[in-house]
């Protein structure tokens, strides 16, 4: 079996169509960028690489994985592995981390994919097997800006059967919005403002529900330090990412300082960025997005490291519907998982793009035998809503 073609795809959709995630506002819309690579033989894997900010962003991607995918041409599928070194040895001089571990990441995926549907197998059986049979979720409120905003919300992710949500009551309210990372530091009216929406929102989810808090990476290490142990009056489950991640050292700071648990690992990219993480024990949970750092094959190493450490996995896969469903496969194998991400607790919206559903109940995923990722994106979909990569980013520079 030999690769015919690798392309990505960027597309854009309505997001606004089911309630329950961080995005839900009148006429939103996102985008998603999909991978798919074909073989002599018919059959077609699917990768993904969403969460990129912005048309210029997506277009860099997703040109990235069109030059990459030329490569590939001729090889056999099924060397998996030589192929993810292939091209991380390839971009030496480039740089490894970013937009060439998100592009080993999507091609890797969609690798996975087609090694499954040729042996007709889930990819969670060729990476040994399952060790349970659901995959636990936790999963988004929208964003809120005032205590008020947040009750409904939780009331129906507790409802849905969700045991666990992530927010960040903090970014709403921050004084230059997403660019505080320029002095890490929050205003005193949004940090009072978060500590109500927080309040609000365990008076309502009650005690025995696990709410996980998002710093985003954006802070200085006396405010991480002063935001987790001022969240910790509310039984917080984890602070994620308090400072951002280039210094392990300054999370060292931060872990010594606080009373809760710490999760890192979205934006830390293959397993080595996780060596220093694990040797001096700075988190508590580990939590790597499966689209960024480095595909199926790479999750499973760093579950696998992460397992020596007895320190749970919980990957970040909050984009789009192969996003979720690879990490689900890989986590069916991990006996230290923690839960899987959702954007939100009704991924129905998922359903315009893919042939399945996902199989959803009380706050799990179930994941069926249909071999490889066990859903295919619809090609014919995807052709009406790529997106003019080109006009988008003349229409938001003009």
């Amino acid at each position: 079996m030999k690769i015919t073609n690798a392309r990505s795809w960027v597309v854009k959709t309505p997001w606004d169509n089911n309630p329950g995630g961080t995005e839900v506002r009148a006429g939103t819309n996102r985008t998603f960028v999909f991978i798919q690579v074909d073989t002599d033989e018919g059959i077609t894997g699917w990768g993904e690489i969403t969460t990129y900010p912005g048309p210029v962003a997506n277009g860099a991607i997703a040109a990235f994985v069109n030059q990459i995918g030329s490569w590939l041409i001729g090889e056999n599928p099924e060397d998996i592995e030589r192929i993810w070194n292939k091209i991380f040895r390839g971009m030496t001089y480039v740089g490894t981390r970013g937009a060439t571990s998100a592009a080993i990441s999507g091609i890797d995926i969609a690798l996975w994919d087609i090694r499954g549907k040729a042996l007709n197998q889930p990819i969670y059986k060729l990476l040994g097997g399952a060790v349970r049979d659901k995959v636990a979720l936790y999963t988004h409120p929208p964003s809120a800006k005032t205590p008020d905003e947040i009750v409904q919300p939780v009331k129906d992710i507790v409802d849905s059967g969700h045991l666990a949500f992530k927010m960040d009551p903090m970014m709403p309210n921050l004084h230059v919005g997403n660019d505080t990372f320029l002095d890490g530091e929050i205003s005193a009216e949004a940090e009072s403002i978060a500590m109500d929406i927080l309040a609000a929102a365990r008076e309502t989810a009650g005690p025995d529900i696990e709410i996980l808090i998002d710093a985003h990476g954006m802070y200085n290490v006396p405010t991480a330090v002063r935001l987790a142990n001022q969240m910790a009056e509310w039984d917080i489950f984890w602070f994620e990412e308090p400072v951002p991640a280039e210094s392990w050292k300054a999370l060292k700071q931060v872990k010594e300082q606080i009373a809760p648990l710490i999760s890192v690992g979205e934006r830390l990219h293959t397993r080595w960025e996780f060596v220093p993480i694990f040797e001096n024990g700075l988190a508590d949970y580990v939590m790597p997005d499966i689209t960024w750092t480095g595909g199926v094959t790479e999750l499973k190493k760093i579950a696998t490291m992460a397992e020596a450490y007895y320190v749970p996995i919980s990957p970040h896969d909050a984009s789009g519907p192969i996003n979720v469903m690879s990490g689900a496969q890989v986590m069916l194998t991990v006996p230290n998982f923690y839960k899987l991400e959702t954007s939100r607790y009704d991924l129905s919206g998922y359903n315009v793009m893919i042939d399945h559903p996902l199989d959803i109940r009380e706050g799990d995923l179930y994941v069926s035998d249909r071999p490889g990722l066990g859903i295919n994106l619809d090609p014919e979909w995807l052709a009406a809503h790529e997106v003019d990569l080109a006009t988008e980013s003349a229409a938001k520079d003009s």
